[in-house]
């Protein structure tokens, strides 16, 4: 049996009223949800206040859920609703800092020496600064795109699940959230 799978029988049972099914359900998400609540919020515990109220609309809704998509595709987009319902609640709050892990990859080593020094650790700061700046001045729907490509790594088939829209259109988002990062980080590189 695939996840897939175990995760669909234990949706059956939870919308069924089982509670350790709804619950095996959230002890094997917990983490992914923290980390993408973590995403939009600077604050560890906000993540997981975040975390906490996804799960109970992820309870209530489960009647809801039709199973047309994967469990957590589904779970992904209750969280980034009420992710962004906290930021409105709470007013705009800055993500916590996050290393491109494909730009650290494309460098040779002579450029990672160069950040090991103070004034190299200074740029990266400066950086991973101005690429959140550059995030938080995006409209939502393309801060969502591009955060769950580069964060949390999802296909572009799940981000338009997630987003209910075309592949194109998720295609489309993220190259625009790119270009505009990559304006915020023009004066830095160059």
């Amino acid at each position: 049996m695939g996840a897939s799978d175990n995760d669909k029988e234990l949706v059956k049972r939870a919308q069924r009223g089982d509670k350790t099914a709804f619950d095996a359900l959230v002890t094997k998400y917990q983490y992914k949800v923290i980390n993408l609540a973590g995403r939009f919020v600077k604050d560890e515990d906000e993540a997981q206040d975040i975390a906490q109220e996804a799960f109970i609309k992820a309870y209530r809704g489960l009647a809801n859920f039709r199973g047309d998509s994967a469990f957590y595709t589904w779970l992904y987009q209750v969280v980034i609703n009420s992710a962004k319902n906290y930021i409105v609640s709470k007013g705009r709050r800055t993500p916590a800092c996050v290393v491109d892990v494909e730009d650290a990859e494309r460098m040779d080593a002579a450029s990672m020496k160069e950040l090991e020094t103070p004034e190299g650790h200074m740029l990266t700061q400066e950086i991973e600064r101005a690429v959140w700046q550059a995030i938080q001045e995006l409209q939502e729907d393309l801060k969502t795109a591009i955060t769950l490509r580069e964060i949390e790594g999802m296909t572009y088939d799940e981000i338009a699940s997630v987003m209910e829209c075309p592949v194109g259109t998720v295609r489309s988002r993220i190259f625009r959230a790119r270009a505009v990062i990559d304006k915020f980080l023009k004066p830095l590189l160059h």
